[in-house]
């Protein structure tokens, strides 16, 4: 093998010697002209590897814009459906129920419960999955209450003969028979001498005359009641499906309490028991626990015509009878 050479500086001499290479001489040289180029090349790929992505980045990247644009996208469509959903909801409880006189679905069953997101956190969409999710549990949820609600109403569709037949839909007293003096609101009391919620319409007519039951139902109270305040004598008819009905300051009652009665039957004569000022009646309508106005349920034997003058009296504050 050929022998390879080195210059060395001698101190002694002051000169250059020319010495045998040893195999650390050799390695030295070998490492003073890799070296360099391969620290420059880790570097090279360490910047390469920060700002240009390799094949299969570069496909991850692409994936995770078409997985947002497509959350996007699902989040346009879920909007759309909850306004759709919405207009559903509002003619449930607008149209479906009143005509049935039920109450609106309670918001409390259209909300969602808590849910657990939490391993979400931290991730690069984590808002946006977060959003889509909850929106998508609030769709899920009101879809759900929804549906059961449809369901009630398709049950009340297939009582509504005898929902119908329960409605205090009528006048108590014939048209002919009487005369509307005092209507639903606040009124001055004619023996308390101060204005209070007046929560019934108050019907004159001749002692005596027949107080009719305006639906069908059960009665509940005939005659004199401890627990019915100025009333006197009265009749009340649960008529199911949420509906009461009230006949106050009678004469006499007709009917007794667990009586079954139709509408039209008379449950009782107009007088003026009680706290009453005048031969009257006062008739009240409760819906659902609550008093509501009685002449919006005239409606099943008065014309358009007498409905609106009966509707236009009832609002007349005037000092009422009872």
């Amino acid at each position: 093998m050929k022998k390879r050479f080195v210059y060395r500086f001698n101190p002694h001499t002051l000169s250059y010697e020319r010495v045998e290479a040893t195999l650390g001489d050799r390695l030295r040289r070998i490492a003073g002209t890799v070296l360099p180029g391969v620290v420059a090349g880790i570097v090279v790929a360490l910047l390469a590897g920060m700002w240009i992505d390799t094949p299969e980045e570069r496909a991850l990247k692409a994936d995770v814009y078409e997985y947002r644009r497509a959350l996007e996208e699902l989040n346009g469509d879920m909007e759309r459906a909850e306004a759709v959903l919405a207009d559903v909801e509002g003619r449930d409880s607008a149209v479906y129920r009143t005509i049935f006189g039920a109450r609106p679905v309670p918001e409390a069953r259209r909300k969602p419960g808590a849910r657990d997101y939490s391993r979400w956190e931290g991730r690069a969409s984590s808002r946006l999955i977060v959003e889509s999710m909850e929106r998508m549990a609030g769709l899920e949820q009101r879809l759900y209450a929804q549906s059961l609600s449809l369901d009630e109403i398709y049950k009340m569709a297939g009582s509504k003969k005898e929902r119908m037949a329960s409605m205090p839909a009528v006048m108590p007293i014939s048209k002919k028979e009487c005369r509307m003096v005092s209507g639903y609101g606040m009124r001055y009391h004619p023996i308390l001498h101060y204005r209070r919620m007046h929560t019934g319409v108050d019907l004159s007519a001749q002692p005596g005359t027949a107080v009719h039951a305006t639906g069908d139902g059960r009665v509940t109270v005939a005659g004199r009641s401890g627990d019915m305040g100025g009333y006197g004598i009265c009749v009340v008819v649960d008529h199911g499906y949420g509906f009461k009905t009230l006949y106050a300051h009678l004469q006499e009652v007709t009917v007794r309490e667990g009586q079954r009665v139709k509408r039209g039957t008379v449950v009782g004569k107009v007088g003026r028991t009680g706290l009453a000022q005048g031969y009257h009646l006062h008739y009240e309508v409760i819906q659902n626990g609550e008093r509501v106005n009685p002449v919006y349920y005239f409606f099943n034997d008065l014309t358009p015509a007498e409905y609106d003058e009966v509707l236009e009296a009832s609002y007349l504050e005037n000092q009422c009878l009872s």
